[in-house]
């Protein structure tokens, strides 16, 4: 493996770190702000990053 590719995979990871955590991070505001809502929110945030993984795999085989 490269130095770029090393390089280009570390930051993907580093990308994907951050987006799973900002979703984290809107769910749990909205779950303070909407308690009964809960469910519905849960759902979309599992979706959510389980996209997001989805094309940081898609990324890391690119590299």
């Amino acid at each position: 493996m490269e130095i770029p590719a090393i390089v280009g995979a570390g930051l993907v990871v580093i990308g994907v770190g951050i987006g799973i955590g900002q979703i984290g991070k809107g769910a749990m505001e909205a779950i303070g702000r909407q308690p009964e809502a809960t469910g519905k929110i849960q759902t979309v945030m599992l979706i959510a990053a389980a996209l997001v993984e989805g094309i940081g795999f898609a990324a890391l085989f690119a590299v």
